[in-house]
């Protein structure tokens, strides 16, 4: 059997969640029986609907005593084999790498935030990540990275040899198209959404430099006084000082988080919006990018990490720290109807030039190899 880790699709619905419960999807509709899943439980949680007609091993640790269980096992030699004993391969999907002897193992890196911006992330998730990271890569047979510029941060500060680390990209949902009319009033409707409104999708935490987003709307607000913000994700860490700032500048009627949003509702949340905005100062890939021009929004994005990668000439890119020129994008993409509706036209071309089937394709081709 090839074990795909799940935890994170167990345990959370933000981005590694989306990504392992999707993967393992493609995996099963490209292989087979012969794709297993793995995954902590923890207190009681179980994988989702889609995922629950797979062969599964698992075990019940919470989630800290279980990263430490990992670590602990590769410093000390203490081989996990038992858990998966008929393991031919096994995948994990996040940063947590399963010390396992005589079995080929991939580690999927996302990213090296906790490296490259560490006052982003908490202590102790910062020094286990800095401590761990290393050694998973070293010991992991083969490194799948989700974008050029994750492949680049590995081979530059793990002194990971390139031929060990593949890039495959993730791509949207099979559900993210553009909506109908009535289903756009539908979710207006419930989420009493502005007429005008700007939207970020992503969980909620400082890297997402959503301070930053919060100026430049103020400065657009000069030309389109009506203009909001609506944030759709879940809190993340580290993100009491942005809604401190919010309520402090009296914005808790121009900004409003949406929370956690069905994934059914989300294309119609999307299109919605007049316009995308992503301004983060770093992303291992992006995937709010493709999700939001799949269901027909233009986007307006920073220049920075993988985003480039992903939005290609479809998006309008401004410096991540530049203030003044992300309210200039904004304003220009509202107020340019010709502009707007051909950066439309090409988001749609660009989301589809990313699918989980081409994912699940390039990562059974990783795994051949290892094989």
């Amino acid at each position: 059997m090839i074990y795909v880790d799940v935890s994170a699709a167990v345990h959370s619905r933000a981005g590694l969640g989306r990504y392992s419960e999707r993967l393992a999807r493609a995996l099963r509709a490209a292989k087979g029986e012969r794709i297993a899943l793995f995954y902590n439980q923890g207190k009681g949680a179980q994988p989702p609907a889609a995922l629950l007609p797979f062969s599964r091993r698992s075990v019940s640790l919470g989630y800290k005593p279980w990263r430490m269980a990992v670590l602990m096992g590769h410093l000390s030699h203490v081989r996990f084999n038992p858990l998966v004993p008929d393991a031919e391969l096994f995948h994990s999907t996040e940063h947590l790498l399963l010390p396992l002897r005589r079995v080929p193992t991939v580690l999927t890196v996302h990213d090296l935030i906790y490296k490259l911006y560490p006052e982003y992330h908490k202590r102790l998730n910062y020094w286990y990540l800095n401590l761990a990271m290393p050694l998973f890569c070293r010991r992991a047979s083969g490194i799948i990275a989700v974008s050029e510029a994750t492949k680049a941060d590995v081979v530059e500060h793990y002194e990971v040899a390139p031929e060990k680390v593949h890039v495959v990209y993730e791509a949207a949902a099979d559900h993210f198209r553009p909506p109908k009319v009535e289903e756009i009033a539908q979710v207006r409707e419930k989420y009493a959404l502005p007429e005008q409104f700007l939207l970020h999708l992503s969980t909620i935490e400082p890297r997402k430099n959503l301070e930053r987003l919060l100026e430049a709307l103020q400065i657009a607000r000069r030309d389109f006084p009506d203009l909001h913000l609506m944030l759709v994700g879940s809190k993340g860490w580290l993100y009491e000082d942005f809604f401190a700032r919010i309520e402090r500048e009296n914005l808790g009627e121009v900004v409003r988080p949406l929370g956690w949003v069905p994934d059914a509702e989300l294309p119609a949340v999307i299109a919605a919006a007049n316009l995308a905005v992503q301004p983060s100062l770093y992303e291992g890939f992006g995937l709010p990018i493709l999700e939001e021009m799949a269901s027909g929004q233009v986007v307006a994005a920073s220049n920075s990490s993988s985003h480039p990668e992903v939005g290609g000439e479809a998006a309008a890119y401004f410096a991540p720290t530049d203030v003044e020129e992300m309210a200039a994008v904004i304003g220009r993409l509202l107020r340019d109807e010709g502009e707007y509706r051909e950066r439309r036209r090409l988001g749609l071309e660009q989301a589809q030039k990313f699918s989980w089937e081409r994912a699940a394709r390039e990562t059974w081709e990783v795994y051949e190899k290892l094989l």
